[in-house]
């Protein structure tokens, strides 16, 4: 019999995202690319999260599978699953108690939850585990937990490396004039750099999670090199950086891990019914909500366009109190041409031949999908790094258009908007080129020679000769 004993064990990671729908969903991607390069992954969860995943997909809803049994049985990855709790019982309404939640989940309970469930995995596991990889919104505790455990610590960033910098430098912004807060509220902060000439605001949590990237032995980031080159290599300067995106699911369809909270509704068949290109998709992302006059405008906008859409609008999204009602009359006129669901599989949608355009929020997940599938975006950012990502799309990427170039919102430049990126009108045949060409950016990457791919072989060279 021959003798294994010498042999090499794979890398076992823990792997944990922030719980929220667009961290989780780049973190699962992240585990299947990881433990399609040999290793082994413990993915946790927390316990509402994993609730979410398995009562929304039909194929797990009544068992007792976890989200990666697929992966597991289909594909041989060895990836496994646990679950911790946030502080609270499923029954806690988190969104409409958001502040509580943070402060007394996120900041209090789940640094401790999670040494107890890390020291538990680190004593128990085979292959031994060597590496813990978090979300970069989650603040020092990761580190603290990777420096007691003795693991590599490695921090994911799931949004651009623009984003991730600014926060990195905010005391040189703050030193310059670029950072200021909006009087005494402590719910949030302006970030104004003149050189990029990008504004956002964005929670407290944020700028504290990147005291915890800069303890990390590496940083992961959901980017492509090709496309932040000066970020990355000014980052790359202070601490090893690897531009490892887009991380899609297999194949670029429906991924075999569930990766959904809500029960998504299936739109082809609707969707086969309309012209090549006629569609517009709106969505406005998971969480964040909309002002009311804002989300009646853009109704009433749509209405007045006369284009076809299907618009994904959140029973919460305008206020997670009470459910949003469209304007009276709005749903007989456009039911022809209009569909207005609470949540589907956006890459089913936008990958669909009727798609032109998306109205968008500006998530960066959006954001790399839409250019994936080559749909010109029209951009309606919220908060935190959305004003920040739309600014890459329209300044410097140029393949989309600002849906509100001042203030209020009216339902007559939501239609004009619409009318023009649909119809081909003021250049947006240049913004479909354009469009196209950064796809092409994003094909090389991560072809077998691409940036992304060699970012990802050098990252696990370099992790594995830290593990030694």
């Amino acid at each position: 019999m021959e003798d294994h004993s010498s042999c090499p064990k794979p890398v076992h990671a823990i792997v944990m995202p922030v719980p929220l729908q667009g961290h989780v969903i780049p973190a699962v991607h992240l585990a299947l690319k990881l433990a399609s390069n040999g290793f082994t992954i413990t993915f946790i969860n927390t316990e509402i999260i994993h609730h979410q995943l398995t009562t929304t997909t039909s194929s797990l809803i009544g068992g007792e599978k976890d989200i990666f049994s697929g992966a597991r049985e289909e594909s041989g990855l060895d990836i496994r699953h646990r679950t911790v709790n946030d502080g609270f019982p499923l029954s806690f309404d988190r969104m409409a108690n958001h502040d509580q939640y943070v402060e007394e989940g996120h900041v209090r309970a789940m640094p401790a939850l999670m040494d107890g469930l890390v020291g538990e995995i680190v004593k128990e596991a085979d292959p031994p585990v060597s590496c813990l990889i978090t979300d970069g919104f989650f603040g020092s505790w990761p580190s603290i937990l990777a420096e007691k455990y003795n693991l590599v610590y490695v921090s994911f960033w799931t949004e651009p490396a623009l984003v991730f910098t600014l926060y990195y430098h905010l005391d040189l912004l703050k030193t310059n004039g670029h950072y200021a807060s909006r009087g005494n509220r402590a719910k949030g902060l302006t970030i104004l750099s003149s050189r990029n000439q990008c504004l956002h605001r964005h929670a407290p949590t944020h700028r504290h999670g990147i005291q915890g990237c800069k303890k990390a032995d590496f940083i992961l980031c959901n980017t492509i090199h090709e496309l932040e080159l000066d970020p990355i290599m000014a980052l790359q300067e202070k601490q090893p950086f690897y531009s490892i995106g887009p991380l899609f699911p297999y194949g670029l369809t429906k991924t075999i891990v569930p990766t959904s909270l809500r029960v998504e509704s299936n739109c082809t068949q609707w969707l086969n019914t309309k012209p090549h290109g006629s569609v517009m998709y709106v969505s406005f992302g998971s969480l964040i909500t909309c002002r009311k006059s804002e989300i009646g405008e853009i109704a009433l906008g749509l209405a007045l366009s006369k284009v076809n859409f299907i618009w994904v609008l959140r029973i919460d999204a305008v206020s997670y109190d009470e459910p949003y009602i469209l304007p009276i009359g709005f749903e007989e006129e456009v039911k022809d041409r209009g569909l207005v669901v609470t949540w589907t599989n956006q890459i089913d949608v936008i990958s669909h031949q009727s798609i032109g355009g998306f109205l968008t929020h500006c998530g960066w997940n959006s954001v790399l999908e839409s250019i994936w599938f080559g749909v010109p975006m029209l951009c309606f950012p919220l908060a935190t790094d959305q004003t920040t990502n739309r600014k890459l799309v329209v300044d410097d990427w140029k393949i989309g258009l600002n849906l509100c170039d001042r203030k209020p919102l009216t339902r007559l430049e939501v239609s004009e908007k619409i009318d023009r990126l649909m119809s081909g009108k003021s250049g947006d045949d240049e913004l479909r080129t354009e469009v196209t060409k950064v796809r092409k950016t994003l094909e090389s990457a991560l072809a077998s020679n691409g940036s992304s791919q060699r970012n990802l072989c050098k990252f696990i060279a370099n992790l594995k000769a830290k593990i030694k």
